[in-house]
Protein backbone atom coordinates (compact mmCIF):
# COMPACT_ATOMS: atom_id res chain seq x y z
CA UNK A 1 0.00 0.00 0.00
CA UNK A 2 3.01 2.59 0.56
CA UNK A 3 4.16 2.28 -2.47
CA UNK A 4 0.85 3.39 -3.70
CA UNK A 5 1.08 6.45 -0.74
CA UNK A 6 4.22 7.51 -3.12
CA UNK A 7 2.47 7.67 -6.39
CA UNK A 8 -0.36 9.09 -5.12
CA UNK A 9 1.51 12.15 -3.71
CA UNK A 10 3.72 12.17 -7.18
CA UNK A 11 0.39 12.61 -8.69
CA UNK A 12 -0.67 15.68 -6.79
CA UNK A 13 2.73 17.14 -7.47
CA UNK A 14 2.82 16.93 -11.01
CA UNK A 15 -0.90 18.04 -10.90
CA UNK A 16 -0.81 20.98 -8.42
CA UNK A 17 2.11 23.87 -9.67
CA UNK A 18 2.09 25.50 -5.93
CA UNK A 19 2.63 22.48 -4.28
CA UNK A 20 5.27 20.97 -6.78
CA UNK A 21 6.93 24.47 -6.08
CA UNK A 22 7.20 24.08 -2.27
CA UNK A 23 8.40 20.74 -2.37
CA UNK A 24 11.30 21.62 -4.89
CA UNK A 25 12.18 24.88 -2.73
CA UNK A 26 12.22 22.22 0.65
CA UNK A 27 13.67 18.89 -0.80
CA UNK A 28 15.98 19.58 -3.07
CA UNK A 29 19.56 21.06 -2.34
CA UNK A 30 21.49 22.86 -4.76
CA UNK A 31 24.46 21.53 -5.96
CA UNK A 32 27.51 22.01 -8.87
CA UNK A 33 26.66 23.88 -11.58
CA UNK A 34 22.42 24.50 -10.14
CA UNK A 35 22.08 20.57 -10.17
CA UNK A 36 19.22 19.31 -7.56
CA UNK A 37 20.10 16.80 -4.73
CA UNK A 38 17.01 14.99 -3.70
CA UNK A 39 16.86 14.40 0.10
CA UNK A 40 14.78 11.68 0.53
CA UNK A 41 14.33 12.26 4.47
CA UNK A 42 12.74 15.86 3.65
CA UNK A 43 10.50 14.65 0.78
CA UNK A 44 9.67 11.57 3.51
CA UNK A 45 8.49 14.50 5.60
CA UNK A 46 7.12 16.31 3.26
CA UNK A 47 4.80 14.28 2.15
CA UNK A 48 3.50 12.87 5.39
CA UNK A 49 2.67 17.09 5.92
CA UNK A 50 0.55 16.70 3.12
CA UNK A 51 -1.42 13.43 4.27
CA UNK A 52 0.94 10.55 2.74
CA UNK A 53 2.59 7.46 4.19
CA UNK A 54 5.54 6.01 3.00
CA UNK A 55 9.12 5.49 4.58
CA UNK A 56 12.62 6.28 2.29
CA UNK A 57 12.95 2.58 0.69
CA UNK A 58 9.83 2.67 -0.46
CA UNK A 59 10.46 5.76 -2.14
CA UNK A 60 13.49 4.55 -3.32
CA UNK A 61 11.77 1.44 -4.76
CA UNK A 62 9.53 3.51 -6.80
CA UNK A 63 12.32 5.93 -7.93
CA UNK A 64 14.75 3.21 -9.35
CA UNK A 65 11.75 0.61 -10.77
CA UNK A 66 11.64 -0.21 -14.22
CA UNK A 67 8.53 0.90 -14.93
CA UNK A 68 7.22 4.98 -15.34
CA UNK A 69 6.05 6.08 -12.75
CA UNK A 70 4.92 9.62 -10.88
CA UNK A 71 7.92 9.81 -9.34
CA UNK A 72 9.74 10.03 -12.59
CA UNK A 73 7.98 12.46 -14.00
CA UNK A 74 8.02 14.50 -11.62
CA UNK A 75 11.87 14.11 -11.68
CA UNK A 76 12.23 15.17 -15.11
CA UNK A 77 9.75 18.11 -14.51
CA UNK A 78 12.82 19.16 -12.43
CA UNK A 79 15.18 18.32 -15.23
CA UNK A 80 12.38 20.73 -17.41
CA UNK A 81 12.70 23.66 -14.82
CA UNK A 82 16.29 23.46 -14.46
CA UNK A 83 16.79 24.24 -18.61
CA UNK A 84 14.21 26.91 -18.40
CA UNK A 85 16.40 28.54 -15.40
CA UNK A 86 18.95 28.41 -17.85
CA UNK A 87 17.46 29.90 -21.04
CA UNK A 88 15.90 32.97 -18.96
CA UNK A 89 19.25 33.80 -17.34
Amino acid sequence: MSLEQVNAFYEVLISEPTIYEEYFNKCCSRGLLNSCHWDKTKIVKFAASLGYHFNEDELANVWFESEPSYAQNSLSLSTQNQLLGFTQA
